[in-house]
């Protein structure tokens, strides 16, 4: 082999090594080529401040209850951080992202100050879990009905997450919501028009939660126009998720949009909470432009 070839193989075995290293550092940052697909196990899960269905704290179970479903992305409601004796004034979502090794960020709907000067801010609201890099996060205001004022009017109110999450490439929005718990559904419905406010800039995303309302309810109806119903699209059980004890709604949803494809959806059966949690599994697009 004359000079001129040897150059040409060294200069080939370097570019091939060079590309081999690129690949694989970029496969471990969470990027892969365009066009491929990717699933995801998607959960939503009301974990009662850690509370048990037998009103017990503790949050390990709950933990538990998550590794066991393999989950990798879990939209939480009903999260307390240092909020008061009913969870040990712990932070439940640090708790969680250590037991399962896993990103997180938690939105606070009530941020109250603390009982004693010094000690933390006693805040309780909505979380996500992820075992992939959370790339944007943030806290929209929605309308609420405050459970903390003594005279509560509806009014613009934090608690509503939204998260861009990158998934091996797959680069998805993840919106986490719980609505509000009355039976009269007014502050549902202004809810839900705030959402989709936000949600309505995104064609490629999911919103997980604790809608406080079945399937058929009118006020929910909105959402159905422009996400679909994992469950529905999976199953004809009924999918019953609450009381945990024995189940007779379903008002905790995995809402992904129609260009995410929805392999199957389950219901679990736990009573780390009063709720039971729900768990999809996705397929998302690598290389997408969300």
């Amino acid at each position: 082999m004359n000079w001129a070839g040897k150059k040409f193989w060294l200069f080939f075995v370097f570019l091939t090594s060079f590309t081999f290293l690129y690949s694989s550092a970029s496969y471990a940052m969470g990027e892969s080529a365009p066009g491929r697909t990717v699933d995801v196990k998607v959960m939503t899960y009301n974990i009662q401040a850690g509370a048990g269905s037998d009103g017990k704290y503790n949050i390990q179970r709950t933990a538990e209850a998550i590794r066991q479903s393999g989950a990798e992305i879990i939209a939480l409601q009903e999260v307390d951080v240092h909020w008061g004796a009913r969870s040990l004034f712990e932070n439940d979502i640090e708790i969680l992202a250590n037991e399962l090794d896993m990103n997180y960020f938690f939105t606070p709907i009530y941020s109250l100050d603390p009982l004693n000067e010094g000690e933390p801010r006693r805040e309780f609201g909505v979380a996500v879990l992820s075992k992939y890099p959370i790339i944007e996060a943030n806290n929209r205001d929605i309308t609420r009905l405050s459970t903390q004022e003594p005279n509560p009017v509806p009014k613009p109110a934090p608690g509503f997450l939204e998260t861009l999450i990158n998934v091996k490439g797959a680069k998805v929005w993840f919106y986490v919501t719980h609505l509000d718990y009355r039976s009269d559904p007014t502050v549902r419905k202004m809810q839900v028009a705030d959402m989709l406010q936000y949600t309505g800039q995104h064609e490629y995303s999911i919103l997980a939660g604790d809608m406080n309302a079945g399937s058929k309810a009118p006020e929910l109806q909105p959402l159905f126009e422009q996400f679909t119903d994992a469950w529905a699209l999976t199953n004809d059980e009924p999918g019953y998720t609450y009381p945990a004890l024995a189940p007779n709604s379903r008002i905790d949803y995995i809402m992904p949009t129609p260009n995410i494809g929805v392999k199957s959806a389950k219901v679990i059966e736990t009573l780390a909470s009063d709720h039971r949690p729900v768990i999809a599994e996705l397929t998302l697009i690598r290389g997408n432009q969300p």
